[in-house]
């Protein structure tokens, strides 16, 4: 039963997806507007850069503030994980 439940699941998510698709127009992305100025593309050294390194850096960042602003010195333990001592 959970098999057909699956498929079905399956079948009307590819269904949706596609209808979508075919719905959607192209955003006249080909038309130019008005008052449109778009400037130079980046280069793919500055796209790296600027939608891969800048956010691992962020994310470094954070985390090692987090860890050494880290006031909380007292661990939990739970019952039975400490070695008995001789």
């Amino acid at each position: 039963m959970d098999k057909k439940n699956a498929l079905r699941a399956g079948a009307l998510a590819a269904g949706t997806t596609l209808m979508m698709l075919l719905m959607s127009s192209p955003a006249l992305a080909l038309t130019r507007d008005d008052g449109d100025d778009p400037g130079k593309g980046l280069s793919v050294g500055a796209t790296l850069g600027l939608y891969v390194l800048a956010p691992l850096v962020l994310f470094a960042v954070i985390t090692g503030l987090v860890m050494v602003l880290d006031k909380s010195k007292i661990r939990v333990h739970k019952p039975g994980t400490e070695k008995a001592k001789a």
